[in-house]
């Protein structure tokens, strides 16, 4: 795995917006066709934000909402399947256990529900479309249980 010099850090909207919105338009708005206005919402300003970058190059984001909802998670297409995916949800699930926030659940794009199982998260209800993508949601396992 060439996650050397690997950082992720907890952020907000106001302090990156600008490295955070450059992934976020560039996976979801260049690659798979999200229309923009889906994109950019007002949920952006209240929830937690995650920051990953190599040396000083930002190559993933992800947001937590405050209810437990890990969304608009997104690793650009040349650091992908480097483990830094995985890196990320550990550091957020982690992340939300400090802030006792003790319901975490996601959106899964369909494709990526077996990324999502393998990371602890299993799926519950019908598949739903957001922006014409196939979603199912997930629900983390109790770590309880684990």
């Amino acid at each position: 795995m060439s996650s050397k010099n690997i950082t992720i850090k907890k952020t907000n909207w106001a302090a990156d917006k600008e490295d955070l919105s450059t992934i976020r338009r560039l996976v979801f708005i260049e690659e798979q066709h999200v229309p923009q206005v889906l994109e950019w919402d007002e949920l952006d300003e209240s929830s937690y934000h995650f920051l990953v970058a190599q040396n000083t190059k930002a190559i993933a984001c992800a947001r937590l909402q405050t209810d437990g909802k890990i969304g608009r998670m997104a690793v650009l297409k040349q650091f992908r399947n480097q483990g830094i995916g995985s890196q990320l949800l550990n550091f957020i699930v982690q992340t939300a256990e400090i802030d006792s926030i003790d319901k975490l659940y996601l959106y899964a794009q369909v494709s990526a529900i077996p990324f999502d199982e393998s990371q602890g998260f299993y799926a519950v209800g019908d598949i739903f479309y957001e922006a014409e993508i196939a979603h199912r949601k997930m629900l983390k396992t109790d770590r309880a249980n684990n």
